[in-house]
């Protein structure tokens, strides 16, 4: 196994999180952490993979583009993760839509599967950050466990989520 790997796994248990292997795929360096929703979970993973040391870049918004760029560098990723949650706050701030972020993510996800990336689905906040503020009837953060989740190698879930 590869330190991204036991990292996650440390990041689980520290958190209280469940960790699931969806087809035994290896999670390996170097990965790029993004987000679908703009919501503030990345922050929490970023943390912590910054003081295990991991090989990581951290950008909220990356396209296909930025990983065809880091292929093309001689030096591809080789784990996309993706932090599911939507913050009308943070893609207001961002200036995208819900449908600008299932957009940008699939075409991410497409990207990464056609280079064999391994993607990492994280569903790391709960219900406490759904909800608040959420509008009756707004569903962004399942639309955005629903375009990451069903394509990831592996998930990591917080229990409350």
């Amino acid at each position: 196994m590869k330190k991204i790997i036991y990292s996650l796994l440390c990041f689980v248990l520290v958190s209280g999180m469940l960790i699931t292997d969806l087809d035994a795929q290896t999670a390996e360096e170097p990965a790029i952490l993004v987000s679908c929703g703009q919501s503030p979970g990345p922050v929490k993973l970023k943390i912590f993979m910054t003081r295990l040391g991991i090989d990581y870049d951290y950008k909220l918004m990356a396209t296909a583009a930025d990983l065809l760029a880091k292929k093309e560098s001689g030096t591809p990723y080789k784990t996309l993760i993706i932090v599911t949650g939507a913050s009308l706050k943070g893609m207001g701030a961002a200036g995208v839509s819900v449908d600008d972020e299932l957009n940008r993510s699939k075409a991410l996800i497409a990207e990464a599967k056609k280079q064999d990336i391994t993607i990492v689905g994280a569903h790391i906040e709960g219900m406490a950050r759904r909800s608040a503020g959420a509008d009756p009837g707004d569903n962004s953060d399942e639309q955005s466990i629903d375009a990451v989740c069903p394509n990831a190698n592996f998930m990591l879930i917080m229990k409350e989520g």
